[in-house]
């Protein structure tokens, strides 16, 4: 099969599909590698370092496009490119497809295999292999930003999060215990911080919990817990998803008008939509807004701000899947391995993932009919 990796176009994203240890990995499958001139200059690797793996340098985007088998990005593909895709060629990437219709028309107008990361599933359909990557960085980053951006002259309220002797730290509110939620909390303890997280599953209230013990408080989510810890925090993490569905607007306008004046909030979920009534996609180039006095830090691709770390991440979790489609052809690699199948969203012109169909109200067809 031939793999194309193209640079990725979207702003300020420096993360590559494949990085030059994943080509030799493709290659030595069998398999031919292009790549797009200057793709990797972003994470410090040089055309002649793909060359070297066994890749052939493309000069554009368009030849990448009309001459690969399988398109395999970071990003959701922007609207030129959608344009670029053809029929029955496969991309592999991320899509977040619930908040973004017309990006779904246009992968549907192109009839490509459009098999989306963050929604493979783990083994016997628990987790997100793909996605956990990134939400671990996303997790990560939301403490380190979240807690620049409280800085005075960043137009925050001036609180430093561990606090300082006999000085209280910040309160941070985690909404959401999962992997991103999880890892935000962790940063948080780490630094010292007041931290709550609140969830709403009771299983994983009981890990987390055990987890954290006296470190960090852990409170049964529901809209009288949600208003209350919110109108107390310095910073407020939004952290809950619905695989392949629109995220829940669970902090209203009105809780956001009433929160402290200074405070911060970073809405994780953004890619899906973002859980605070008031969120929209921002860019590392503009990556913050003020909404009544709270600064909002709604990044649409957090870990694009360590792409030396999170390509790296990514391209571990990725690559046995990728391999598996280009030895074995999609549609054998997808009904040999159901979490796999869990990724098609958009199949020869129609939506195959049911949380992308209902947010969108798009009519669904089921995978597996498409795959047979």
């Amino acid at each position: 099969m031939l793999i194309g990796v193209p640079k990725e176009i979207k702003p300020q994203e420096h993360r590559v599909g494949l990085v030059p240890a994943s080509v030799r990995e493709f290659i030595a499958h069998g398999h031919d590698v292009i790549v797009e001139t200057n793709c990797g200059a972003g994470i410090n690797f040089t055309d002649s370092d793909y060359e070297s793996a066994g890749a052939t340098i493309i000069n554009t985007a368009k030849e990448i496009f009309d001459k690969a088998d399988m398109i395999i990005k970071v990003k959701e593909p922007q609207k030129v490119e959608c344009e670029m895709l053809r029929e029955d060629q496969i991309l592999f990437t991320y899509l977040h497809l619930a908040a973004d219709k017309d990006q779904t028309l246009g992968l549907m107008k192109s009839k490509c295999i459009a098999i989306a990361y963050e929604t493979v599933t783990g083994a016997n359909g628990r987790g997100l292999p793909l996605l956990a990557p990134m939400s671990e960085i996303a997790g990560r980053l939301s403490i380190q930003v979240g807690g620049a951006y409280l800085l005075k002259h960043l137009g925050g309220c001036g609180r430093l999060i561990g606090g300082s002797p006999g000085v209280e730290p910040a309160k941070v509110v985690v909404i959401g215990g999962g992997v991103s939620g999880f890892h935000a909390a962790k940063m948080a303890v780490g630094l010292d911080a007041d931290v709550t997280i609140l969830e709403k599953g009771h299983d994983q209230i009981r890990v987390l919990d055990d987890y954290f013990k006296n470190t960090a408080r852990v409170i049964q989510s529901s809209a009288e817990s949600i208003e209350r810890y919110v109108l107390d925090a310095d910073l407020v993490v939004g952290a809950v998803l619905i695989p392949g569905a629109s995220a829940p607007k669970l902090v209203t306008k009105d809780m956001i008008s009433n929160m402290r004046k200074g405070s911060v909030v970073v809405d994780i979920a953004i890619d899906q939509g973002g859980c605070f009534e008031t969120s929209h996609a921002t860019t590392h180039g503009e990556p913050v807004y003020d909404v009544d006095g709270v600064l909002h830090y709604c990044v649409a691709n957090m870990p694009g701000a360590v792409p030396v770390t999170s390509a790296q991440a990514l391209n571990n979790a990725v690559l046995p899947y990728a391999l598996s489609i280009a030895d074995k052809g999609w549609k054998k690699a997808l009904n040999d391995d159901p979490a796999l199948m869990a990724g098609l969203n958009v199949c020869k012109g129609e939506v195959t993932y049911k949380n992308v169909a209902d947010a969108l109200a798009l009519n669904f067809s089921e995978p597996q009919a498409l795959a047979a």
